[in-house]
């Protein structure tokens, strides 16, 4: 599980970054790096890594509650002398 949520992270981030590089460029990484297509065109394999960061997303967002849950502090038990 560990493994799946490596991935899923990296996938995630590789998503934001390359929005983060549409929003202030208007360069699609992913496209320029499968094929150097033009804005906005898609092949084969850009469809699938758009897929796999989508899923990817996806997959992140079911884990927000259990990483809320990790994130608090637990709580200690006070023993008294």
């Amino acid at each position: 599980m560990r493994r799946l949520n490596a991935l899923a992270a990296i996938l995630t981030i590789v998503g934001g970054l390359n929005w983060g590089l549409v929003g202030l460029f208007k360069f699609d990484l992913v496209a320029a790096v499968f094929g150097g297509m033009q804005f906005g065109e898609v092949n084969v394999a850009s469809r699938i890594v758009y897929t796999l960061v989508g899923l990817s997303a996806a997959y992140l967002a079911t884990q927000v509650p259990a990483l809320v849950r990790a994130s608090q502090p637990t709580p200690t038990s006070s023993v008294r002398s």
